[in-house]
């Protein structure tokens, strides 16, 4: 049942100098997730949760540079929340169906709007085909720290969703057989996992509302990808 990612790695691209070498016609960012159930973890603990939690989860894109559909989105964000049938990475039975909901940074412009969604289509994949219901939200993304033993990432959508990270330590090390047991909602160049301090869902659509804070349920990553 086990996906192993093998050594995870997140590396946040600030520098000037990095992008201006990112090749045109390339969108690029950073990614934060957070579920119900862990994702760092060991089979005991991922046994006495798969079928029962794992079926809810927050994710978000921040682009830092790169357009979409020949629409620029830099500095935008945009968040998908979903609902599935299972425990989402389950190699043993299906997650679907799955409803969604996108909240989309309201400062884009309406092209921006449009070409936010279709992003997050696409990187979402089928997470985010059935989406029920699209908000225009605040959107605050932000990352601490370039040390990785010590990062933290912070998602606030307004007041539907939110995720707070930090990072792994020892203490969350409680079987000393913790691996990456899930692998991220969304391809990613680089990902690392962490703790989600603060992890809900306070919308409506999904038929669900949630908090699930204080698990190793939250991912940090980058993306780089071909734009349309």
């Amino acid at each position: 049942m086990r996906k192993l990612l093998g050594t995870l790695v997140f590396t946040v691209f600030v520098s000037a100098a990095w992008a201006a070498s990112i090749p045109s016609g390339t969108i690029h960012g950073n990614y934060v997730e957070a579920r119900n159930a862990d994702v760092y973890t060991g089979p005991c603990f991922a046994n006495s949760e798969v079928g029962l939690v794992g079926e809810l989860a927050v994710f978000g894109w921040n682009v830092t540079q790169g357009a979409w559909k020949g629409v620029k989105l830099d500095g935008l964000s945009v968040v998908g929340v979903v609902r599935a049938s299972h425990t989402l990475g389950d190699v043993a039975k299906s997650a679907y169906p799955v409803k969604s909901v996108l909240v989309v940074d309201e400062r884009a412009n309406l092209e921006q709007r449009l070409a936010l969604q279709s992003f997050a289509r696409r990187m979402g994949g089928d997470l985010l085909q059935d989406v029920v219901k699209v908000y225009y939200q605040p959107i605050d993304f932000g990352l601490e720290n370039n040390d990785l033993h010590s990062m933290k990432a912070s998602l606030v959508a307004g007041k539907l969703a939110r995720i707070q990270t930090r990072a792994l330590n020892a203490g969350d090390h409680l079987c000393s057989n913790e691996e990456v047991w899930y692998s991220p909602l969304t391809k990613l160049d680089h990902a690392m996992p962490a703790v989600a301090v603060a992890n809900q869902y306070r919308g409506e659509g999904l038929g669900a509302q949630w908090s699930s804070p204080d698990k190793r349920s939250s991912f940090l990553g980058t993306f780089s990808v071909a734009a349309d």
